[in-house]
């Protein structure tokens, strides 16, 4: 993907998430998500995911597409730059690559917003830079990459 854009259900900001926002969205802490395991709990209690998701990356993605036939959703990630930071960085690369697939399969869009401090921004970039074959780094400071 070098040299491509970053893709349209991702986005990176430091802006505050804006009030009456249409789409439903549930938010996770990206402190309270460094490792798989946190994630996949943090996950399991912000989309209320029943008692025997299996807390793994096929078992996300069908929860995601599953949730996806009641409407749109927009997760979002608080404090983004600690998303799985205590994980090797392929597993940043593995979320991203779930999210892609259910919302190229679903009906109705999925996105993935990363939040955090302008003073962050550049190590998050840098991170999905990494695992997105170099789309992530040209965003522009403090805005928002597409």
């Amino acid at each position: 993907m070098t040299g491509q854009r970053q893709p349209g259900w991702l986005r990176v900001t430091d802006e505050a998430r804006p009030p009456g926002h249409p789409t439903p969205s549930v938010t996770v802490a990206g402190a309270a998500a460094r490792t798989r395991p946190a994630l996949f709990d943090a996950l399991a209690v912000a989309l209320d995911l029943p008692g025997h998701f299996g807390r793994n990356w096929d078992a996300l993605a069908d929860v995601l597409a599953d949730r996806l036939d009641a409407g749109p959703l927009t997760l979002e990630v608080t404090d983004a730059g600690l998303l799985l930071a205590d994980e090797p960085p392929g597993q940043l690369g593995t979320l991203l690559d779930v999210v892609g697939g259910v919302s190229a399969g679903a009906r109705e869009p999925v996105r993935l917003v990363l939040r955090d401090t302008p003073q962050r921004l550049p190590a998050l970039r840098l991170r999905l830079s990494a695992v997105l074959g170099g789309c992530g780094a040209a965003a522009p400071p403090g805005g928002v990459a597409h």
